[in-house]
């Protein structure tokens, strides 16, 4: 059985930083791609990045780019993401994705975590 657990969340102010962690279990993970998406509250869940777990193109939103960071500790088998220079309208509940196959807008992912809040105060 697969596992995506967040963890991290919590407030911070504007312009501050966070990363959220995603603690992957149940199987070999290394011929899947890995993200994250969010849903801000009244909004459709939107995507935010992705990557291979076993490194390569990364896959960035327009409106992260520059500010957020996906990476991958096999080792630790965690999938983290980096969040600098936050802004208000980043607060949303952030959910770790799994998925067999390759990076296409649009396409399903196989699995989610629970999700973690993340609240950018101004």
């Amino acid at each position: 059985q697969v596992q995506l657990v967040e963890s991290g969340g919590g407030l911070v102010q504007a312009g501050g930083s966070l990363r959220v962690s995603c603690a992957a279990s149940g199987r070999t993970f290394s011929s899947y791609l890995m993200g994250w998406f969010r849903q801000a509250p009244g909004k459709e869940r939107e995507f935010v990045a992705a990557r291979r777990w076993s490194g390569g193109t990364t896959y960035y939103a327009d409106f992260v780019k520059g500010r957020f960071t996906i990476s991958i500790d096999n080792a630790k088998n965690t999938v983290y993401l980096q969040m600098n220079r936050l802004k208000p309208e980043d607060t949303a509940v952030y959910y770790c994705t799994a998925k067999l196959g390759t990076f296409r807008r649009g396409s399903s992912w196989d699995y989610w975590g629970q999700g973690t809040q993340v609240t950018v105060s101004s």
